[in-house]
Order: C-alpha cells, then sequence, then structure tokens
C-alpha cells in the first residue's frame, strides 16, 4: 500500500460509488462537499489511479474504481461484523440509507414505522421518499425501492415482501343514496375517484377497469391520498388497498367477498448494496413490520365482515 493510504477514504469511496454524486454521498457520510472531495481526491493519489470519470450526471466508476468497490465492499462488511462480535450483538450503523416506496404503503404505513426505526439507530440518517413517479435505480437515485413488478436487471436483487389486496369503498350515506351494488357489474352506475390516466407510471397501478371493463372516473387524481379524501366526502366510490381504507371508519368496504383485486410489493436493492450496513437493517425492518401486518395487507377483517351476498 502506498504511503498516505487512509482506510477511513474508502467510506467516502463507497458513498460516492453508490450515490453518484458528492453532494449525496455527503449527505449519507454527514460531510461536507469540499470534505467528500478532498478525500476521493487523496484515496486516487495514495492509490495511483483514477477511480471515477466526472461528467455533468455526476460521478461514474472507472474499470479500477469498478474492481475497488467489490473489494472495498467485502472490506464494509468485515468490518460491520467485527463491530457487531465486538458490541455483544448489537448491531449499529451511521451514514444514511434512503428509501423511496410508492405512495400508499409509504405514506400509510412506512412512515410512522420507519420513525421508530430511526429513533433506534441515532447515528444514521433515513431518508422515504413517497413516489409518483419513476425512480432510476440505475442512477443510484435510491438505496432501498418498493414497487409493485420485480426487475429485469440482474444488477439489481428484489424480493417479494407481500401481497395486499385492494377493494371498493365508500360512505355508509353515498351507498344509502345510490343505486344498490350486487355486482361488478352495478358499479357501471357509479362515480370513481382515480389516477389521473397520463400520470399513471407503473402497470400495476392500472387497476380500475379490471373490475369492470367500463368503469371511468369522474374525479382523476394524482395522488392515493387526495382518491382518498374524495372517498371520505361521500360523492365517489374508490378502490384502495384496504390496509390505507381501513384508517378512516366512515368507508365501508362494498361486496369485498368478490369485489377485490390482488398485487403484490417488491422490494429492490443494488446487488453491491445488500451488504450494506445501513441497507441490511432497514430492509430487515422494512420485512419484519411487513410480515407483521400481514392480516392487515390481505384485508383479512374485511374479508371476514362481508356478508355473503349484495349489499345495498
Amino acid at each position: 500500500m502506498r504511503p498516505g493510504f487512509d482506510w477511513n477514504d474508502l467510506r467516502y469511496f463507497l458513498a460516492v460509488a453508490r450515490s453518484g454524486t458528492i453532494s449525496q454521498a455527503g449527505r449519507m457520510l454527514a460531510a461536507d462537499h469540499a470534505t467528500v472531495a478532498r478525500r476521493i481526491s487523496a484515496l486516487e493519489a495514495a492509490l495511483g489511479v483514477s477511480l471515477f470519470v466526472r461528467n455533468a450526471r455526476g460521478y461514474s466508476l472507472t474499470r479500477q474504481g469498478e474492481a475497488l468497490l467489490e473489494q472495498a465492499g467485502r472490506i464494509e462488511i468485515e468490518a460491520g461484523q467485527l463491530e457487531e462480535r465486538l458490541g455483544g450483538g448489537q448491531i449499529s450503523a451511521s451514514g444514511a440509507v434512503k428509501i423511496s416506496a410508492l405512495e400508499g404503503i409509504g405514506n400509510f404505513f412506512l412512515a410512522g414505522r420507519l420513525a421508530r426505526f430511526a429513533a433506534a439507530h441515532p447515528r444514521l440518517a433515513v431518508e422515504l421518499l413517497t413516489i409518483q413517479q419513476v425512480v432510476s435505480m440505475s442512477r443510484r437515485d435510491t438505496d432501498i425501492l418498493i414497487t409493485l413488478t420485480p426487475p429485469e436487471s440482474r444488477k439489481l436483487v428484489s424480493e417479494k415482501l407481500t401481497d395486499y389486496r385492494l377493494f371498493v369503498f365508500g360512505t355508509k350515506d353515498y351507498l344509502n343514496a345510490h343505486k344498490p351494488i350486487r355486482s361488478a357489474q352495478d358499479l357501471r352506475g357509479h362515480d370513481f375517484a382515480f389516477y389521473i390516466d397520463e400520470l399513471i407510471f407503473t402497470r400495476g397501478l392500472d387497476y380500475l377497469t379490471e373490475l369492470e371493463p367500463s368503469l371511468r372516473a369522474r374525479l382523476q387524481c394524482s395522488s392515493i391520498h387526495a382518491q382518498l379524501e374524495a372517498a371520505c366526502a361521500g360523492q365517489q366510490l374508490c378502490l384502495l388497498p384496504g390496509y390505507v381504507a381501513q384508517s378512516r371508519p366512515e368507508l365501508v368496504a362494498v361486496l369485498a367477498q368478490t369485489l377485490h383485486l390482488q398485487r403484490s410489493y417488491w422490494a429492490m436493492v443494488h446487488a453491491d448494496l445488500v451488504h450494506s450496513m445501513p441497507v441490511k437493517l432497514a430492509l430487515a425492518f422494512i420485512r419484519q413490520e411487513i410480515k407483521n401486518a400481514a392480516p392487515l395487507f390481505l384485508g383479512n377483517d374485511l374479508l371476514a365482515a362481508a356478508p355473503k351476498t349484495g349489499s345495498s
């Protein structure tokens, strides 16, 4: 190893390699832009190679940088394991972890629980981005992505987190004031709140016509939160995940036994981040919280309470 090499510079190297920018790496490490840039330059000088190509979009790894990434990742894993052993099994992490999740699970499930996770790991900065657009894993926009479909890229590692069910909801006042619903065909005579067609960014969210092909939304909203509020106002029906709507007691599930759809949530992580301690801790926490709430995601209470015949 050349004189001047500092093992700690590998932390900065990993952060820039994973985030693609100096500024994002600085946020991950709670360091300013100048410090990160200086540590990267010092590492390159100590190794005698260029690790990154600087361009308008950020920092891309050179061939030597790719080779170091693999080695540095292993060092990070071993350091984390050593810390765990010396700490008596207490696992901790520092830095940052960025989680991007669809709005429903992000706002209505993860936000409150991740607050507890952040409190339990005071040296770890936790970012939750609730998404209504495509997130680029190739540009390292996020560390953990929770979405509806598994990835096709071999550079991503995915796991299925849970199935969940969507149901038709309306207020009691709405259902009492409008035509009775005894089948999916009866939905044709009712107004719905749903997504704006042009803004549906993933096929898994385009589910209204799966219930009945002729259904159209009278009120279109870009946000599932807005759809929920519209349904609670008593002017439209709405097709919502059961775990989202069950937070509002004024909403009633319509023919839950027959009028429901099923989707799945998947978690994706870059292959080189799988062993990152912040990512491992966050993903393990999310996995366990979702497992504990499996009946909620599947709408078991709604199915159990549903009458066997039509409702009016």
